[in-house]
């Protein structure tokens, strides 16, 4: 009820306490704050016409508590059911005037949404395993056009070594060891269906130890997997905001004439980085090697070939 900007007098607290069966007095009620004082919790007196008791300092600022609510109503991977449920927890950590505020930042309504219910879970279970070495098993799947899931592999079940969860591109991915196939993979965890921990150990240590997690969200677009080369990119210089927000502050420039610069650097050569590329139109252009020019060329052809078709 109370925060830096309002307060409760003596009078005040009594009528709440009674509202809820409790019989107080003045002086036990001077005795009760010295207690949750002593408690931890920073309750104050401010002298005046309008003060009072109150609590001004929380464990998280209002500023802090609106920046979660952000990221809970941004955050593609949370249902909007939950994406409610968890904000009304967080409003639950401020006062009740202050929570009003919080109301005000949920735009969660009109936002795409995960349609699977057990994403909270599933990431319950994922660390539950990383945390006692242990493989899950889970069966994966996709959309039909009629809005059902078709479960991948005929439905049979996935066994795979979870080592980390990473957030790229608004979706919340799992990333494993696959010890049939013998590599890492990364599964889309709101499209991962009845996660079981196994009894066997984790597989694959070695490979995901040589694995920087950093420079591999820089080089994997929407982690769709593919070759992984390095390239020479040249950009306009008002592209520059955009290279950063994708590959980071230190990546290397090198200027050049006429308004460009270009960089190297190692990305997993897939359609979305293409289509990264196209929609930056004439200002990028991949330079080298010339499979990454020639397999630019392929998506463009191709996205031609669609639209001549339609002709």
């Amino acid at each position: 009820q109370t925060d830096e900007n309002h307060f409760l007098n003596l009078s005040q607290l009594m009528g709440l306490l009674a509202q809820h069966g409790i019989d107080a007095e003045r002086k036990s009620l001077y005795d009760d704050m010295e207690q949750l004082r002593q408690f931890g919790i920073d309750v104050e007196f401010v002298r005046g016409k309008s003060g009072g008791y109150h609590v001004p300092n929380r464990r998280f600022q209002l500023a802090e508590l609106k920046l979660l609510v952000d990221s809970v109503q941004a955050s593609k991977f949370i249902t909007y059911k939950k994406s409610m449920e968890l904000i009304k927890k967080l409003e639950s950590l401020t006062s009740v005037h202050q929570a009003r505020q919080l109301q005000r930042q949920v735009f969660v309504a009109g936002r795409v949404k995960a349609m699977n219910e057990s994403v909270y879970y599933n990431v319950d279970q994922i660390h539950t395993a990383i945390g006692q070495n242990r493989q899950i098993g889970f069966r994966y799947f996709e959309y039909t056009v009629e809005k059902k899931r078709r479960y991948r592999h005929g439905g049979a079940q996935y066994r795979i070594s979870p080592f980390a969860l990473a957030w790229d591109d608004e979706n919340y991915y799992m990333l494993g060891f696959d010890a049939q196939a013998g590599f890492l993979k990364h599964y889309r965890v709101d499209k991962m269906a009845e996660i079981q921990l196994l009894d066997a150990p984790r597989e694959g240590n070695e490979q995901f130890q040589k694995l920087d997690m950093a420079d591999y969200s820089r080089k994997v677009f929407s982690m769709f997997g593919g070759e992984e080369e390095l390239v020479r990119l040249r950009f306009k210089d008002h592209l520059i905001g955009v290279v950063m927000d994708r590959f980071g502050k230190d990546v290397t420039i090198f200027r050049k004439e006429g308004g460009y610069f270009e960089i190297y650097t190692r990305v997993v050569l897939s359609s979305q980085f293409y289509g990264w590329i196209f929609a930056l139109g004439d200002g990028a252009r991949i330079l080298s090697p010339e499979t990454a020019v020639r397999g630019m060329m392929e998506q463009i052809r191709q996205a031609r070939k669609c639209y001549e078709a339609e002709e």
